[in-house]
């Protein structure tokens, strides 16, 4: 079986119409096969979990840009960090950031797996210590950087500050002061740069497999959360 036989049938296997037409559809067997090969561009390199477009309109680097998010109900504005980070290091930023949360947190478990294209599942737990939730989450790497269908959202119970590492393995940081987090990315290299695209801004693709939707029941599990 092909690479991109694999890429796909992980996506399609339970719902052969989820998928709506792309620009994949196009090129031959040979051409999907050797783009969805490519797993790193220049420095950067990706996680198993989403590949970018045939086209490359936007070509996957490394860097982090501020922004401002708007809630559509209210209004209200939250400045935003928004990063890509190589896979090699995406990990250890993320963990990392958790840390200007505080000592205790609540925790959202993002799962697309039995969702239609663009929707996701949102799972709690309130009130749960920072470093139990680290171990945990060591404990599924793998399921985090690979797994195209799983999300996690850390928020400080006390205040409107919120990290995501989100199923694109891209992290985002809503928070009034953002310095210490744009702190601990600066302490990683990152460069800050406001024009920077994410591969979630064009067309791409996401892979998951059976394993990693076990291990997300798994680590529900272990985090006391229900569905």
């Amino acid at each position: 079986m092909s690479f991109l036989q694999r890429f796909l049938e992980r996506v399609l296997r339970n719902n052969p119409g989820r998928m709506a037409r792309t620009s994949f559809d196009d090129l031959s067997q040979d051409q999907l096969d050797a783009h969805l090969r490519v797993g790193r561009y220049g420095s950067f390199a990706l996680t198993d979990a989403v590949r970018p477009s045939i086209g490359l309109e936007v070509i996957p680097r490394e860097g982090y840009r501020r922004d401002t998010y708007s809630d559509p109900e209210t209004g209200n504005r939250m400045p935003v960090l928004a990063a890509a980070v190589s896979s090699e290091r995406l990990f250890d930023v993320f963990m990392d950031l958790l840390d200007p949360l505080g000592e205790v947190v609540d925790v959202v478990m993002e799962s697309s797996h039995d969702s239609e294209p663009g929707c996701h599942a949102d799972l709690y737990r309130e009130q749960i210590d920072t470093v139990i939730l680290k171990s945990t989450l060591y404990d599924y790497e793998p399921l985090l950087l690979h797994d195209g269908c799983t999300g996690l959202a850390a928020l400080n119970p006390n205040g409107p500050m919120e990290v995501q590492f989100d199923e694109h393995k891209l992290l985002f940081v809503y928070a009034h002061d953002l310095e210490p987090f744009e702190e601990i990315l600066k302490a990683h290299g990152l460069k800050r740069d406001d024009t920077l695209k994410f591969i979630s801004e064009a067309e791409h693709l996401h892979s998951t497999d059976d394993v990693y939707h076990e291990q997300f029941e798994e680590i529900l599990f272990r985090l006391s959360i229900d569905r």
